[in-house]
């Protein structure tokens, strides 16, 4: 039902004075005060704000519906008729502040989830018959719910019988290969340890499953609610937009080590290099970790805990104390006490390496870039244009005759920063522009007139390489100032969001908070020539083929993604360097990958992956599905071992950057591999000869 947005929100201001008035709060009470302030949040900020009429309710409701069981191994007919009477009520509940469809989600999610956990285990508990000619259809979009009970109950009994022949046939290929552990076992037994796997399989799935908690599912409700104005807009939890915030600034306060869930226990993954941990030298890969006590405090035991709420209690404030109750790998317990310290996570930070051209005596400089990071909140934090630049100045004082960045499945970050590192190639002059709902666009400038590096430029993207990426890679390709190399398109990511924090947005209330942040689209960009990235994305200069190039990706394929559009132009040049032999370079590329073997079995290897997505129909007679893997496994071996050669063999690091990495053991380790994958990388190689061609082709223009 459609509705004046005056109206809404007048309703949602007596809501708010009505949850002032009474500050005891029950959960759905808070759970309302959330959800209006969400919805307040995004009509206000948003760049396309949705009218919530019954169209809108309809997009909701399928979205949620896919999120809560898009594998159709839960819900059964009926139940998803109850919650289809919704269908075009979810903004009417919104309006009114009702929780009934939520509600009714969360009870029959929640008994579905065991009536499953009822059937897995007595499905498991019986031998399968594999001899059977049968078929089980993996693709929940091309299946019907469940009619019933019964029908449920036999797509699980499908589902786990391919499950356990999937692990049967790979132990009856490492039998026959002499695997020593299984000889002599019959098939019998064989299967008895294949179903015992799946069982623990699943235990440890549904485990996982029914820990999520009701502001857990209200969260995936939001996004759902928030993803029908465009996929990037999110609700972020407390919890959740602190890990965003770790991401994109590369450090985080606590003691340096990753964490994984094993069964109902906490295990140290990885201990971060530099980091309170690592430094302690007590704390070690694979210690199970079973308490947590801050300071002085009681010992919380976290068996069975969720992993993100033990890594809230182990993460903390700079200078404070916890102390771990650690199991280690010989079965001794000991406590650990670590003062929490700033952790920076070296590895999402610019990097750059030399390697050898394809000429005699040619360098080229290499940076890989992650990600557009930025610490927001600090000052004095990690900036990515900063960091670059003195990557760029590193690499011009080794003697580089020119630089590659690479961008590939650099997913954005920073806009601030995008800018400005687009302005260390040009002398000055606009970026981007950007374009907010109720204003005319506004040009974002370069406004340093210095040029950091006027050198030959090329910049490598694939189709995940979003957003800031897009903005970096569109900008010097309208400048002709570098040639983009990749796959067909970037992806196609062409907005801005911004954080807002709810609680700021609620004056009092401090019994519901902290309430988190929705992340929102507020802009959109635009190119320096009038046209956006948003679905088209950036079409690099040289397309290069890859393993995805015939799969659909990108913001296209996102559900309700804004749309293209186009603005004006806005006057630019550059007189630093020009590509003024674009057509002949890419002319030299194509012959020369035509000619290359690797890059032929790549596009062999893409039509096979687009063949294989298409597959998910599986037999479930054990003979059939050995003769499906078996073809499928020949036609994989063919592909084995496409990225196993060193095509790049003169890669090394700056010197400057020595005396860190060889001071550190495992810092030496990561970069060892680091300088193993660039000199296998087909691509680097070729951009290599692509990087020759502009420093023989092209020439620097004199500058004022």
């Amino acid at each position: 039902m459609k509705f004046r947005k005056s109206i809404f929100f007048s309703l949602v201001a007596v809501t708010l004075l009505a949850a002032f008035a009474y500050p005891q709060l029950n959960n759905e009470q808070k759970e309302t005060v959330l959800l209006q302030t969400v919805m307040r949040t995004m009509e206000r900020y948003h760049y396309s704000p949705q009218d919530l009429d019954d169209n809108f309710s309809a997009k909701a409701f399928d979205s949620y519906l896919k999120s809560m069981d898009g594998g159709k191994r839960f819900l059964v007919a009926d139940e998803v008729a109850q919650l289809a009477k919704y269908k075009t009520q979810i903004d009417d509940q919104l309006r009114n502040n009702e929780l009934g469809f939520f509600n009714l989600s969360q009870d029959l999610i929640n008994s579905s989830l065991l009536r499953a956990q009822g059937y897995y285990r007595d499905i498991l508990a019986t031998p399968f018959d594999f001899t059977q000619r049968d078929n089980i259809e993996l693709d929940g979009d091309k299946r019907n719910f469940a009619a019933d009970d019964k029908a449920l109950w036999q797509h699980w009994q499908q589902y786990l019988k391919y499950e356990t022949l999937d692990n049967y046939t790979e132990a009856l290929e490492k039998q026959a290969n002499g695997d020593e552990e299984l000889a002599g076992k019959t098939t019998t037994e064989l299967e008895a340890e294949a179903r015992a796997d799946v069982l623990k399989m699943f235990d440890r799935w549904f485990d996982r499953l029914q820990k999520l908690d009701r502001e857990d599912r209200m969260s995936q409700f939001l996004n759902t609610v928030t993803g029908v104005f465009d996929p990037h807009s999110n609700y972020y939890k407390p919890f959740d937009k602190e890990q965003f915030d770790i991401t994109i600034s590369g450090k985080l306060e606590g003691i340096g080590a990753r964490l994984m869930a094993d069964d109902d226990y906490t295990k140290v993954s990885e201990i971060v290099v530099g980091g309170p941990a690592w430094k302690g030298k007590e704390l070690q890969e694979n210690d199970i970790i079973t308490k947590v006590a801050q300071g002085d405090g009681e010992p919380v035991d976290i068996k069975g805990m969720v992993l993100d709420d033990v890594v809230q209690l182990i993460r903390g404030n700079k200078g404070t104390e916890v102390r771990l109750t650690v199991r280690k790998v010989d079965g001794t317990e000991t406590v650990i006490s670590i003062i929490r310290d700033i952790v920076l996570l070296d590895e999402s930070f610019a990097r750059s390496l030399i390697i050898d051209g394809k000429s005699p005596g040619e360098k080229v400089g290499y940076i890989y870039l992650p990600s557009f990071y930025a610490d927001f909140q600090d000052p004095n934090g990690r900036q990515c244009a900063e960091d670059v630049e003195v990557e760029i100045n590193k690499l011009k004082k080794s003697g580089v005759d020119g630089i590659v960045i690479d961008l590939r499945n650099n997913g954005g970050g920073s806009l601030r920063d995008v800018v400005k590192m687009s302005g260390l190639f040009i002398e000055r002059g606009p970026i981007v522009q950007v374009k907010s709902r109720e204003y005319e666009a506004e040009v974002l400038m370069d406004v340093d007139p210095t040029v950091q590096y006027d050198g030959p430029l090329v910049v490598m993207v694939n189709n995940s390489s979003a957003s800031a990426s897009e903005i970096l890679a569109a900008a010097l390709q309208d400048y002709d100032r570098a040639v983009i190399v990749g796959s067909n398109s970037t992806f196609g990511k062409g907005t801005v969001q911004r954080f807002v924090d709810l609680d700021r947005t609620l004056q009092g209330f401090d019994n519901v908070k902290p309430l988190g942040q929705v992340k929102l689209t507020i802009q959109k960009f635009y190119r320096i020539n009038g046209g956006s990235t948003q679905l088209r994305g950036v079409v690099p200069d040289i397309i290069l083929p890859d393993n995805y190039m015939f799969i659909k990706t990108g913001e296209k394929e996102e559900e309700y993604p804004m749309p293209w559009t186009e603005i004006a132009a806005v006057d630019y040049s550059q007189e630093v360097l020009k590509m003024a032999h674009l057509d002949q370079i890419s002319a030299r590329s194509v012959a020369r990958v035509a000619a290359n073997d690797v890059f032929t079995k790549i596009k062999s290897n893409a039509a096979r992956l687009q063949k294989l997505r298409e597959l998910t129909a599986y037999p479930l007679n054990v003979d059939d599905f050995r003769a499906l893997e078996a073809t499928r496994k020949a036609d994989a071996e063919r592909f084995k071992n496409l990225f196993d050669e060193v095509v790049n063999p003169g890669v090394r690091n700056l010197a400057v950057d020595l005396p860190a990495i060889e001071g550190d053991e495992s810092k030496k380790a990561r970069n060892e591999d680091f300088l193993k994958a660039v000199s296998k990388d087909v691509y680097i190689h070729e951009v290599l000869a692509i990087m020759h061609d502009v420093i023989e082709l092209e020439r620097v223009v004199t500058r004022d």
